[in-house]
């Protein structure tokens, strides 16, 4: 064997097995087209489609987005929500909310439409003290929660709290490593 193919390209010759196919002229393509697009015009003019139903603008109850639905889903959704037609995201909040509850859906309900009710109420009218209401709660319960880790000593001082320090097993390791020469 050739150390960079040499004898391999000069020993093979390429050969014509597959001939190229032959060249469509674009009127073919056309007349096939047209050919086509008539055979399923036919087709979807011979299929009889039920009648759609008309559609409603639906008010969520919780957040007062409005959705285009049909009377049959408004229907479905207000038998699944105790008569309340409520919006998918509502819905999906909705069913968090019973997950944490443990199962009960009036309770679930009442508790996220209250919170949107709060939210129109006050975050609608008032954003950037929304959000520092927000940042308020989120830091108070940091608070609670950094007090509930750390040590007695910590919270004296006021600082990020240590359980322990790693200096004095690093110095241990190094007193014991032993330097080649």
């Amino acid at each position: 064997m050739a150390p960079h193919g040499e004898a391999i390209a000069s020993a093979y010759t390429r050969t014509n097995a597959f001939s190229k196919p032959p060249r469509l002229s674009n009127g073919n393509l056309h007349r096939a087209k047209s050919d086509l697009s008539f055979e399923l015009s036919k087709e979807t003019a011979d299929i009889n489609l039920p009648p759609i139903s008309e559609v409603e603008d639906a008010k969520c109850e919780c957040c007062g987005m409005s959705e285009e639905c049909t009377p049959e889903y408004i229907d479905r959704v207000r038998n699944k929500f105790l008569g309340k037609w409520v919006c998918g995201l509502c819905s999906e909040a909705v069913k968090e909310e019973m997950e944490k509850n443990g199962g009960h859906k009036e309770e679930a309900l009442n508790e996220h439409m209250s919170a949107c009710a709060r939210f129109n109420k006050f975050g609608r009218a008032f954003p950037v003290l929304s959000q520092a209401e927000a940042m308020r709660e989120i830091l108070k319960k940091s608070a609670i929660r950094a007090k509930s880790i750390s040590p007695k000593g910590a919270q004296k001082m006021g600082g990020i709290a240590r359980s322990s320090s790693c200096i004095a097993a690093i110095t241990r390791d190094m007193n014991h490593l032993k330097l080649k020469k």
